[in-house]
């Protein structure tokens, strides 16, 4: 078994992410990527930068199953200003 704080420190150094938030267990996360990395990429593009980055915690079954959603900054920002209620 993984913890989400061992998932969350990675990403951030491996990709140099502004936040990133994960939740739930290894059999299925959830996490929240923001960053810089993902302006100007498709969704699928920013997914799949995600996705490799954790490749070898999937393939030695660290990790099951994982949903990503993605944002820039700017997204995030402009995202919980239109909707404040909204978290993770």
């Amino acid at each position: 078994m993984i913890h989400n704080n061992t998932i969350q420190s990675f990403l951030l150094e491996q990709l140099q992410l502004q936040t990133v938030y994960v939740s739930g267990d290894s059999n299925h996360l959830q996490i929240i990527a923001i960053g810089k990395i993902f302006g100007g990429l498709s969704r699928v593009k920013q997914q799949q930068i995600i996705y490799s980055s954790l490749m070898s915690y999937i393939t030695n079954n660290y990790i099951h199953a994982v949903s990503i959603k993605t944002y820039t900054p700017e997204e995030w920002n402009r995202n919980h200003e239109l909707h404040p209620e909204k978290s993770m």
